[in-house]
């Protein structure tokens, strides 16, 4: 399970204190690497780094991703902490409320897309500079195969992952000559606690629509956003890894 080698990696997942974020923080963790968690919500923060601090090194870093004074605030904080940081995992996000298009407040859309598509710019755009001055960097981006297909009920959110699968696109060509590469993956429904909130109904009509005939486990998108995160990931940018269980179709 550990083969990946993150030894010396100094890494940023954001959302970092449950479900999928929480996942890849383990499994960093496993891998070698020191991972300062960011995350806005201060007692599952608090809960999730003492847990994990019996991993390796965490560094616990409140912050609101969609805030760019906290996010500014955030790098310096971590850097000053661990000295560099070449490895940035943007997995800070939320469904927003279920909403036709029509229906849907013009506050909710402004809150989805700053948090799930501004946060990933934000940050990227706070940490890559160091990268580049490093000569090295690896940038996962968590998008959706609601951006990919568009997902009803769901328009902010699904237009925030489809700009997610764009920034990454546009930003893995910017920095094709710098040693930093930037790609994003797209989950389909992933088992996470959250889910427990959902009807058996609605989990079975998502479940019908993966051929594999289940929901992924966080475990498996975090060993493919460690792999993305590591040095053996070194001829892809600006690429999208489908993780959907055979619902993409492209």
């Amino acid at each position: 399970m550990n083969s990946i080698d993150l030894n010396g990696s100094r890494a940023v997942v954001t959302g970092a204190a449950r479900g999928i974020g929480y996942a890849i923080t383990e499994r960093m963790l496993d891998s070698g690497a020191q991972v300062a968690m960011w995350d806005r919500e201060i007692s599952a923060l608090d809960k999730a780094s003492e847990q994990l601090s019996k991993k390796g090194q965490v560094l616990r870093v409140p912050v609101d991703v969609a805030d760019p004074a906290a996010v500014e605030n955030a790098r310096e904080n971590t850097l000053s902490a661990f000295g560099k940081v070449n490895i940035l995992v943007n997995n800070a996000g939320i469904a927003g409320d279920i909403a036709t298009l029509w229906e849907t407040d013009v506050d909710e859309w402004r809150r989805v897309l700053d948090i799930d598509l501004t946060g990933v710019f934000l940050c990227c755009r706070s940490l890559v500079p160091n990268m580049i001055d490093a000569g090295y960097g690896r940038i996962v981006n968590i998008a959706s195969i609601a951006g990919k297909e568009g997902n009803p009920n769901a328009a902010h959110y699904s237009a925030a992952k489809a700009g997610v699968i764009a920034l990454t696109k546009s930003l893995g060509k910017e920095l094709v000559e710098t040693g930093v590469l930037c790609n994003c993956i797209t989950p389909a429904v992933i088992e996470t606690p959250i889910l427990g909130q959902i009807t058996d109904a609605h989990r079975e009509y998502m479940i019908s629509k993966i051929p594999l005939g289940r929901m992924g486990a966080a475990e498996e998108v975090a060993a493919l956003v460690s792999w993305l995160s590591s040095a053996d990931c070194s001829f892809s940018t600006g690429a999208v890894f489908d993780i959907s269980g055979g619902r993409a179709t492209y």
